[in-house]
């Protein structure tokens, strides 16, 4: 073999016209969200470069199209300043706005309204975004290898019109995988097979709330819950959390008539916090008294690393009242679409038929080869590899975050969650080095994104889904921008 053959091979580097195109559009995104608002002044084009880690001239082209296009004004020897005429920018990001409107109904136009506020992710997963599982290591060999075992016959039945509650043998082994992982004693008779946890919050709204109900949420919380609630036309009441989790015990008087609560007791979006018993208990013997319903969002419950793994809410006694979610967006991936929600009996054919009104069932090739996965153990020994893999790329992004910040940003470990909450004091702002980040390629969520009432403020850094170097190099370039403040 030749010594060119031998010779190490180095990573692509990218094209200088690719460069520059994610500058401008990065720049351009900043000013129509309104992060440089109009008439600002921006920052100096070498400034830029140094902030970007891109050369000048990337920078230089990207404000030169931007002053084409009437975004920017170039003042001959004062620099460039964002246009002063773009003032209906700031109503809403360009990206949110429906095209079309005057069309909607009034319930329309609510949905509308409220996804504008969701504002769900569209962009590939970049360092520090949360919710983003690890998908490289994931074993699609073996998955395809299950899929292609299936015999015509078989793939002829997955074929047809399914049941919409879901085939029934992922849904047996969704109950039996419950009672093993999260000691949840359940039949196969009340899982239905849903397009992920957000369709299974769709139908529970749908189904078991009317116009003007009440809906506990947790305050700060997940934002894809309180859009689903509010576009039903709910009364979405927030709820503080603190370190032990949801605090029921003062709602109790404020929000008497609420027949809802969603919670995360095993690792609370987005704090990460655990529910106490105490409260788990004290939110049990609310709804038992209320006779309302809790909705057990349990979106990473399978990732604790800790010697004991806490169990589900539903497992306790006299949980009759909890409606349980689950999702394998977080355990194998979020592109396979497909999660349930575990039921009492008298609930499942109206869920199953309220999900054949909107979308019929979930795809067959693709249950019966989850259901292969889980009873065949595979879900079990991927589990495993993940839960020793992101305790440590969580100890790699601790100790990068601390070196390049020169020890400003302390992370305190966790031992549950795919990311970690670094909090800030509640006058501060967390939003402006959450925009710089994203100008500069880094998803650093602010936590007042996901609160409604509540004050606290912070960076929310998801690290399971990105390797050691990824999650180094954004902790560099975050530690620049801390740096230029």
């Amino acid at each position: 073999m030749s010594q060119r053959a031998n010779a190490p091979k180095t990573a692509p580097q990218p094209r200088a016209e690719s460069v520059r195109q994610r500058v401008y559009l990065e720049l351009r995104r900043a000013i129509e969200q309104g992060t440089f608002k109009p008439g600002t002044r921006l920052p100096a084009s070498r400034a830029q470069a140094q902030t970007l880690g891109v050369s000048r001239n990337s920078v230089l082209w990207a404000l030169e199209r931007l002053q084409s296009e009437g975004y920017v004004v170039a003042r001959v020897g004062d620099g460039s300043y964002v246009a002063d005429d773009l003032g209906a920018l700031g109503a809403t990001p360009m990206g949110l706005r429906p095209a079309v409107s005057a069309g909607l109904s009034q319930r329309g136009q609510l949905i509308a309204d409220t996804v504008l506020h969701w504002n769900p992710p569209l962009q590939a997963a970049l360092p520090f975004r949360i919710g983003a599982p690890e998908v490289a290591t994931f074993p699609f060999a073996l998955w395809d290898r299950l899929a292609r075992q299936a015999s015509k016959a078989q793939r002829m039945a997955q074929a047809q019109y399914l049941d919409p509650a879901g085939a029934p043998a992922l849904r047996d082994a969704v109950a039996q995988w419950l009672w093993v992982s999260r000691g949840i004693r359940c039949e196969a008779g009340q899982v239905v097979v849903c397009s992920g946890s957000q369709q299974a919050i769709d139908l529970i709204g749908r189904l078991l709330l009317d116009v003007g109900d009440e809906a506990l949420v947790e305050d700060p919380g997940y934002p894809g819950i309180r859009a689903s609630l509010a576009g039903h036309g709910v009364s979405v009441r927030p709820v503080p959390v603190d370190a032990e989790g949801l605090v029921i015990d003062q709602t109790v008087t404020q929000w008497p008539a609420a027949r809802l609560a969603v919670v995360t007791p095993t690792s609370q979006f987005p704090t990460g916090v655990r529910m106490s018993l105490k409260r788990r208990l004290a939110l049990l013997d609310w709804a038992n008294a209320q006779r309302a319903w809790i909705v057990e969002d349990d979106y990473d419950g399978e990732f604790q690393y800790g010697t004991h793994r806490l169990p589900a809410l539903c497992s306790l006694p006299h949980a009759e009242r909890v409606l349980y979610v689950g999702t394998f967006s977080k355990t194998l991936h979020p592109g396979l679409r497909l999660g349930f929600v575990v039921l009492p009996h008298a609930l499942a054919n109206a869920f199953a038929m309220a999900r054949a009104i909107s979308d019929r069932h979930a795809p067959g090739d693709a249950q019966a080869v989850l259901a292969r996965f889980i009873t065949e153990g595979h879900l079990l020994r991927h589990l495993r590899r993940m839960r020793e893999l992101y305790p440590q790329r969580q100890r790699v992004l601790i100790d990068a975050l601390a070196d390049a910040s020169h020890g400003q940003l302390q992370l305190r470990p966790s031992e549950q969650g795919l990311h970690l909450l670094h909090e800030l004091p509640a006058d501060q702002n967390d939003q402006t080095l959450s925009a710089r980040a994203q100008a500069a390629g880094i998803l650093l969520a602010p936590l007042s994104r996901y609160t409604i009432a509540s004050t606290r403020r912070g960076w929310l850094f998801g690290y399971a889904g990105y390797d050691t170097a990824a999650l180094r190099a954004a902790a560099a370039r975050l530690g620049v921008l801390l740096q230029a403040k």
